[in-house]
């Protein structure tokens, strides 16, 4: 399987983890515990995590045959507005991260796709691709300021908790407004039975 070309991994970049010192031993393990600002544009366009806002990486990293097996969690804080009624939603998030990173030239590497397991680059991984597939995959497409939001009246955009019940529009077709207008600019015409009393006066 032909291989797609890498980016070069910078071990400077703080979602870059360098394994040096992890044995390629399998089952050999170590920690790797640590707070990273989170890249650009980590979420949806309603809710995300803030550029630059701290990510707790709480994971350990396993030798195996064919590479190194990241698996933890990542925590941090959302941002974002409420679907139904705009209001802004700040909030904290866990998420799990389960990942196999390919060492070069194993059989796996080989043999998968890069959508199918990640790659290592000499001792390097770069975790951001898995940190970004967790914490967006968990995002709500449209999220919620809380379960029972009532969100926005449609015809005036008030918030409904901020207005009576039975609030409500009268819903007056279009066709017929104009002429609603025109009777009650016009006066009231008499009924026959009075003029007709007018007459014999």
């Amino acid at each position: 399987m032909p291989k797609s070309p890498q980016k070069h991994l910078d071990p400077r970049q703080p979602l870059v983890v360098d394994t040096t010192k992890l044995p390629r031993r399998p089952g050999a393990t170590r920690a790797l515990k640590r707070v990273v600002p989170a890249p650009a544009d980590l979420g949806l366009e309603l809710i995300s995590v803030p550029e630059g806002s701290d990510l707790e990486l709480d994971m350990s990293l396993t030798s195996v045959s064919e590479g190194v097996y990241v698996s933890g969690n990542v925590r941090g804080s959302l941002s974002g507005e409420c679907g139904r009624c705009l209001n802004e939603i700040s909030e904290s998030f866990d998420v799990s991260v389960a990942e196999l990173f390919a060492y070069e030239d194993s059989t796996t590497e080989e043999t998968t796709d890069e959508d199918e397991v990640g790659r290592m680059q000499g001792d390097l991984i770069d975790l951001e691709p898995a940190v970004r597939d967790a914490v967006v995959l968990t995002l709500p497409t449209n999220p919620v300021c809380r379960p029972d939001c009532p969100g926005l009246c449609p015809e005036c955009g008030v918030h409904l908790d901020d207005l009576p019940a039975g609030h409500g529009h009268e819903d007056v077709d279009p066709r017929w407004a104009a002429l609603r207008t025109l009777s009650a600019e016009q006066p009231t015409a008499a009924s026959p039975h009075h003029q007709q009393n007018r007459i014999e006066e």
